[in-house]
């Protein structure tokens, strides 16, 4: 069994034969006025059409959400206000009321001091 070496001619034939065939493809390509093109076309741009609508949908829920959650967090930060003032008054009130229980005992004290000189 003998190898037979392609000669120079045999590989300029060969690359003739594949930008023939490359060339026939592409000629074989329907045009861009070719409807079956358009008609690609046109789905593709209902495709990013459909996909640009869902992230607008997604960005605006998402906006809606975080403005909810701020919403919520100013609630709670002025609900937390309102019962930190009330809890204040309260204890204000309880150290008032204490104090004047205290000064009460205290003149109770001083006065029963006096009555037993």
């Amino acid at each position: 069994m003998s190898f037979k070496e392609k000669t120079f001619a045999d590989r300029m034939n060969a690359a003739a034969a594949a930008k023939k065939a490359t060339l026939s493809r592409l000629l074989s390509r329907p045009g861009a006025d070719d409807p079956a093109v358009i008609a690609q076309k046109a789905k593709r741009e209902a495709i990013v059409a459909a996909r640009e609508a869902r992230l607008a949908e997604r960005n605006a829920a998402r906006l809606a959400a975080e403005e909810r959650a701020k919403a919520e967090a100013e609630q709670r930060a002025a609900q937390e206000r309102i019962e930190a003032a009330a809890k204040a008054a309260e204890d204000a009130a309880r150290a008032a009321a204490l104090a004047i229980e205290q000064k009460a005992a205290r003149d109770a004290r001083y006065a029963a001091r006096k009555a037993r000189k």
